[in-house]
């Protein structure tokens, strides 16, 4: 095991070697102490109608009373929140913890095989989905055993004027909303009418050790599973990062621009939750694909901070109007959930004179594992140093500690490591040994402790951020007639960082690119779909048979 002094010498001034990881029993403890400080500053922002910390303790506690009191949910039954970054959203996810129920973050653009798969394997008892996509949850929603829905439309938090506009515009205007029929379906505004008039909500006591997320991931295999994240390993990795901001942040100065979806592990505890404790605004981005009216926002609105994927940087400094974003006030850009390029960073930080710095983190470990120091002492090329409270070891392929200088598999130990799988003890037992999370990715580390992955051992793709992983992809395409073998695995992309290829052999020759592209297309989120197909007439295998991805590569 590396000595942590050899990171913990570069610490930047003022940040600690050690976090209290318990200082919060629960995310609701901690949640209310921030409004309690801060309840008269705004909290969370979208499409220029904010909520302030104090209604959004109000309005989270009529969702929690209509959870408990109307939907009769008990603690730990788990809850699907299907939603872009909308006001709606932090009101159902305090509620639901405040319910004591566990949290299932669901990607609004998965198709109805990846619903299907996700809510049944957490069993959830009530969804909360935009109504965006409600036609697809209703084609399956008698498979997953009719558990309760709430519907809710995009401006159903708007003054009551912007509300009729909003919902009118994306419904018959902009065609947004397809048809869907989801009997006993109650829309979010009744919800919270009916926890208002069941009076005063008292919460449902949770311990630090209680479930507060199913995060689901693939892991180091392919099949998504729930990563099992407690109380206090959220609260502890919020420690961790608020900590290591400590040299930049102001408490209630901070303004953070939003664009990655709160259901993301690293936006939800990174700009959700240490926001909250600065008593930081968010400002939502719900679309950040739609770069005019991005451009716009980022050129009207004051911020200090952003965070962002790299390939979304790239695609804003080529944006027509960046030049007239005024960064002055802008303290930080943090990039996260994929590898920063360095040419980006280099870029961003010359046209912008702001600090861009890039972290290192995965779903099991809540999620942040290490990052760059924020006080100019950042290395580019390398993901920093580890938290606080983190021990990390470099191991070969035995296991064993890597010599020193040399790259090994990086594995990790502190409070913020996960539970284990929901559901999945031998898959729990393959990463998590001895309390060390085995990540799959090798890294080496320097004199100074800064770590730089150099290589991943698992086979995940990473398309803009998101995990795809080939095992998934593998086995939607081989439902196809035509395809006899199929390995996927990522190549190089300038504009998502990696996109998924698939290698093919057909059985009669009668597939096209195109017919697999489109096949794939009904059955997986867009960033899964590949993008390049290969047809050759054999794969290289392992003596057991076993498609050597590394070699299709």
């Amino acid at each position: 095991m590396i000595d942590t002094s050899t990171w913990q010498k570069s610490y930047p001034r003022g940040v600690p070697a050690e976090i209290d990881a318990d200082r919060y029993k629960s995310v609701v403890e901690a949640f209310h102490s921030a409004c309690g400080r801060f309840a008269d500053r705004p909290c969370f922002e979208n499409m220029g109608v904010t909520l302030s910390f104090a209604d959004i303790e109000r309005l989270s506690g009529e969702f929690a009373a209509f959870l408990s009191r109307d939907l009769k949910l008990s603690k730990g039954d788990r809850i699907g929140i299907q939603m872009p970054n909308v006001l709606q959203y932090p009101v159902v996810l305090f509620g639901a913890l405040r319910a004591g129920l566990v949290v299932v973050n669901t990607n609004p653009l998965y198709t109805t095989r990846e619903m299907e798969h996700q809510y049944r394997d957490a069993g959830v008892k009530a969804i909360v989905i935009l109504a965006n996509f409600a036609d697809k949850l209703a084609e399956i929603v008698d498979s997953l055993g009719k558990p309760h829905v709430i519907v809710t439309e995009l401006g159903d938090l708007f003054p009551t004027a912007k509300r009729l506009v909003v919902n009118a515009v994306v419904k018959h205007v902009k065609k947004m909303v397809p048809r869907y029929r989801i009997p006993n379906a109650i829309g979010i505004r009744e919800a919270l009418e009916r926890g208002r008039r069941a009076g005063a909500f008292s919460d449902v006591g949770v311990s630090s050790e209680d479930l507060a997320f199913l995060q689901y991931t693939g892991g180091t295999t392919g099949e998504a599973k729930g990563a099992m994240l407690t109380h206090r390993n959220v609260v502890a990795n919020m420690e961790q990062a608020s900590a290591w901001m400590s040299p930049r942040f102001v408490e209630g100065g901070e303004v953070v621009i939003t664009p990655l979806p709160l259901y993301h592990v690293f936006s939800l505890t990174v700009n959700c939750l240490v926001f909250m404790k600065y008593g930081g605004l968010n400002v939502l981005v719900t679309n950040p694909r739609d770069f005019p009216a991005f451009i716009k926002l980022l050129q009207t609105r004051e911020f200090t901070v952003v965070t962002a994927v790299s390939t979304l940087l790239n695609a804003l400094m080529n944006q027509p109007g960046f030049s007239q974003i005024d960064f002055s006030r802008t303290k930080l850009t943090v990039a996260g959930a994929m590898a920063l390029q360095r040419s980006v960073a280099e870029k961003w930080k010359r046209t912008t004179k702001s600090v861009v710095i890039e972290g290192y983190g995965l779903t099991e470990a809540s999620p942040v594992v290490a990052c760059n120091p924020v006080d100019g002492t950042d290395r580019v090329g390398t993901i920093g140093l580890p938290f606080p409270s983190t021990e990390v070891r470099l191991v070969d392929d035995d296991g064993n500690d890597a010599a020193p200088g040399q790259a090994g598999e990086l594995v990790i130990r502190g409070p913020q490591v996960m539970k284990g799988y929901w559901n999945r003890p031998d898959e729990t037992a393959r990463v998590l040994k001895d309390g060390w999370l085995f990540t799959g990715d090798v890294a080496e580390i320097d004199a100074d402790g800064f770590l730089k992955i150099v290589d991943r051992k698992k086979d995940m793709i990473l398309v803009s951020g998101f995990n795809v992983y080939p095992n998934e992809v593998e086995g939607v395409v081989a439902e196809h007639p035509d395809v006899a073998e199929v390995g996927a695995i990522g190549v190089p992309d300038p504009h998502s960082g990696e996109v998924v290829k698939i290698v093919v052999v057909r059985r009669n020759n009668q597939a096209s690119e195109k017919d697999l592209i489109d096949f794939c297309r009904t059955r997986l989120a867009g960033y899964k779909v590949p993008k390049h197909v290969e047809f050759r007439t054999e794969m290289p295998k392992t003596n057991v048979g076993k498609i050597l991805r590394r070699a299709l590569k």
